[in-house]
């Protein structure tokens, strides 16, 4: 059973987190403490698995109390998760860290991100306190079968011929002079066949140089004094078997001496730690796999910031050239340059939206959708500009039914198209298959999803394929093998995030030379696939009253030039509080209010509850830099009619405010 203490001074936190935790991990035991010196109690006493722990506490803040955890040789083992429900700057990340915590989160903390830390530090803390065992139980056992074998020779014998450990001598050649016959088990190699023979015929040539470097150390104890002349050393070691597999060993060794005190033989204890290897090869995926989630996070954090602020510098871009239009004909000398503004300004709004799906798992507009045929569209398209490639396609009839953003798989599917491409300068054959499947949870379980049935995407090209070093990095941000100015390294990184983000999980599979395949996994779906709606393609006009809040001169300059010539009549406010102000006294002749998401004095959140106080029937049409997700998906379920991201032009915002006035 695992054991998680969790550490704060709000009793409804508590009861939350207890709540999610025995829910969501199997065999759970979650204890709690409601302030800093009881969960140091109850830490010494109950020796948890991990620790959640509050930051801001009365009496002894989440610091000092992760401070002191670390500092206790009988707590400083557990894993500590920091939450905090303050903003979190570096400098707070620094405090943590220098306080021994393993990992620190803002609340609210999404449930599925803190389910990960808590299982990723849960198996970290089993992997290392198996290594602790072992290490500890190998320890115990080569200083007493080292006093004992030294007390007697017969002793000595029996122990070395009866142990499971291998217990060897050699002379200082490096030749076995003894071995004991637990050698058989270990690699295969009898007694016989090991007697006489020098160690480097068994080993590894790297681990002999490590043993080498490390024997010839033992001579230079002839001038150290008596106390030190029982020193060992620890190496790993692979071993060749007989049969020419290898195994990993550990192996403590050390020099005898006669009684001039002069090295005269070696001797060892050798034990099998194949399956202690790969515990700590488990251990550093883990740890690797936690360090790659901080550093998503982190991204995530920066990405968010600039997206917001690029979104708004995007929007006044945008609705100048908007308005610009207005007044020109395709025959316009400036008309090309307009548009292509326009198009560039498309561009920096998806780069924004790559950074944003791979860090941050940005998603727009979800629906049940039919995969077969978004490849058959996205590949066609593809297929028109790339005549040199010849594309295959085999779709799974009655394909299940996936809920996903379209537009952000069709992103993905034409990342993996432009690779394969790009991998097949002189053309080849593109392959796209897809497939329903059901995955059972030892073939999930390295990806940290659920078990269930699946629609598997196959795209494989006939390419230059990719050797191991690269397959290992090709989803990390900013990671090309690309030329410079030729690629953003951001592709394969949006597209890792958005299949991350839709609960699913993508493969790579290639050889340098043979080409490559990628597969990618969503789950399925029960609903009924919902048929794409082809938007209209004129301004819709009004007469209503519509109240603009945003903070930005530029964004408020260009939404009321929009709402003006679109015949609305504008009213203007420049924070929350105004916004407040101007609702309450004008509520009559108000329909509906353009409200931003990021203010400084008071959020659209905050601003949306406190107008929602003086009218429950409000219009209110959200506008935001950031995506649909997280704040905004919280205020649209509050009753918020909709939302609008940053830039849009003049069209997109008509069609928007009539779909909301006319419902």
């Amino acid at each position: 059973m695992s054991r998680i203490l969790a550490i704060d001074d709000k009793e409804d936190n508590l009861t939350v987190i207890s709540a999610l935790l025995e829910n969501r991990i199997h065999n759970c035991n979650v204890i709690t403490a409601q302030s800093g010196a009881e969960g140091l109690k109850k830490a010494k006493a109950e020796s948890p698995d991990t620790i959640l722990l509050d930051i801001r506490m009365p009496g002894m803040d989440g610091y000092e109390v992760c401070k002191r955890l670390k500092e206790d040789e009988s707590t400083r083992h557990i894993p500590v998760i920091m939450l905090t429900a303050v903003k979190i700057g570096s400098g707070d990340r620094v405090s943590g860290l220098e306080a021994g915590a393993d990992a620190y989160l803002a609340k609210p903390v999404d449930e599925s991100v803190l389910i990960a830390h808590v299982n990723a530090t849960l198996r970290i803390k089993r992997a290392e306190d198996a290594l602790r065992k072992q290490k500890d139980s190998l320890e115990e056992i080569v200083q007493e079968r080292v006093r004992e074998l030294r007390e007697s020779e017969e002793r000595y014998r029996f122990l070395a011929e009866n142990a499971r450990d291998v217990i060897w001598t050699m002379d200082m050649d490096l030749m076995f002079t003894y071995i004991s016959p637990s050698v058989i088990s270990l690699c295969g190699y009898s007694v016989e066949e090991i007697i006489n023979r020098k160690l480097e015929k068994f080993i590894t040539p790297a681990s002999f140089e490590v043993a080498t470097q490390v024997i010839e150390e033992a001579p230079a104890v002839e001038k150290l004094g008596e106390k030190d002349r029982g020193e060992t050393w620890m190496m790993k070691l692979e071993i060749i078997c007989k049969d020419g597999s290898t195994v990993w060993t550990e192996t403590a060794t050390g020099p005898v001496y006669d009684k001039n005190g002069r090295a005269v033989e070696i001797l060892g204890i050798t034990r099998d730690i194949t399956e202690r290897k790969r515990a700590e090869e488990e251990k550093a995926k883990l740890q690797a796999q936690f360090q790659q989630a901080q550093k998503m996070e982190s991204i995530g954090t920066l990405a968010g910031g600039v997206a917001h602020d690029f979104n708004n510098l995007l929007m006044g871009i945008q609705g100048y050239v908007s308005l610009m239009l207005m007044g020109v004909d395709s025959t316009h000398t400036h008309y090309e340059m307009l548009t292509g503004i326009e198009e560039q300004v498309q561009k920096g709004a998806e780069l924004t939206r790559h950074l944003l799906s791979f860090a941050r798992g940005e998603k727009y507009e979800v629906n049940p959708t039919d995969l077969n045929e978004l490849i058959k569209k996205s590949s066609s398209m593809f297929g028109r500009t790339k005549k040199e490639i010849k594309i295959h396609r085999k779709y799974q009839k009655d394909i299940y039914t996936v809920d996903v953003d379209r537009g952000q798989i069709e992103q993905v599917l034409m990342n993996l198209y432009v690779d394969a491409w790009q991998a097949m300068p002189d053309g080849g054959e593109l392959y796209l298959q897809t497939e329903n499947v059901t995955l059972d949870e030892n073939y999930i379980e390295p990806f940290q999803v659920e078990p269930g049935k699946y629609v598997k995407i196959s795209v494989t090209d006939t390419g230059v394929g990719m050797n191991e070093e690269t397959q290992q990095r090709i989803f990390e941000p900013f990671f090309t093998t690309k030329e410079m100015g030729k690629g953003t390294g951001l592709g394969l990184a949006s597209a890792y995030g958005i299949i991350k983000n839709h609960d699913g999980f993508i493969n790579v599979y290639s050889k340098k030379g043979e080409g490559t395949t990628f597969k990618f996994y969503l789950p399925a779906s029960e609903k009924e696939v919902v048929e794409e709606k082809e938007s209209g393609g004129k301004v819709l006009k009004g007469s209503e009253t519509v109240l603009l809040v945003d903070d930005e001169d530029v964004i408020v300059d260009v939404d009321e030039q929009f709402l003006q010539k679109m015949g609305y009549a504008v009213l203007i406010a420049r924070s929350g509080k105004e916004a407040i102000e101007i609702y309450e006294k004008g509520k009559d002749k108000i329909d509906l209010i353009i409200l931003d998401m990021i203010m400084p004095d008071m959020s659209g959140r905050e601003s949306y509850g406190r107008i929602r106080e003086i009218n429950p029937d409000v219009k209110v049409l959200l506008s935001s830099g950031y995506s649909i997700n997280g704040q905004a998906t919280q205020i649209l379920e509050q009753g918020c009619n909709g939302f609008i991201q940053k830039p849009f032009n003049m069209k997109g915002l008509s069609q928007k405010l009539r779909e909301i006035l006319d419902n």
